[in-house]
């Protein structure tokens, strides 16, 4: 059992090592979003994915080293939880203060990551209300008879643009 509780305390504590990492590339992210820079925001993207797949090769590890500590504690993998893991723990104080520092430290990591996630999503949100109140406006301004002529510097004429990428009935 001691070796399972190692086990689940080293791969915890590799998960908050790698959700730490997220946290400044998200925070990166939110500055792309401002700056409206496409091509970063790919690459950043990328990098992003990379550290969530070594996440969840370690949720997977985590899953197997629980199920196999509900096997020798003859507990259903269900009801076994970072609470109920460290109740067992009874008489383990060493292990139980382990664990329970690495849940606290794990959930506050977890949740300044969502917030920057949710900040981000704003941004990207409201980036996409943008585009679409633009393309709206070229439309209006493609539809109305008489309006959206400019005959000045650039010799634009909305009014006769053809159907473009943005069409949203084609």
């Amino acid at each position: 059992m001691a070796s399972l509780i190692e086990e689940l305390i080293r791969v915890l504590s590799d998960e908050e090592k790698i959700y730490s990492e997220i946290i400044p590339i998200a925070e990166k992210k939110t500055q792309i979003i401002v700056n409206n820079d496409l091509q970063s925001l790919t690459g950043i993207t990328e990098e992003e994915q990379e550290l969530v797949g070594k996440i969840s090769k370690l949720e997977k590890k985590r899953q197997e080293v629980i199920r196999n500590i509900g096997i020798v504690m003859n507990k259903k993998e269900s009801e076994l939880n970072f609470i109920t893991i460290i109740d067992l723990l009874k008489g383990q104080e060493t292990e139980q203060e382990e664990l329970r520092n690495l849940h606290d430290k794990l959930k506050r990591t977890i949740e300044t990551l969502d917030l920057v996630n949710e900040r981000n999503q704003m941004l990207i949100k409201q980036s996409l209300e943008m585009i679409d109140f633009d393309i709206n406006l070229i439309q209006s301004l493609r539809s109305s008879p008489g309006l959206g002529q400019y005959n000045t510097a650039s010799e634009v004429e909305v009014q006769g643009m053809s159907k473009g990428i943005f069409d949203a009935k084609s």
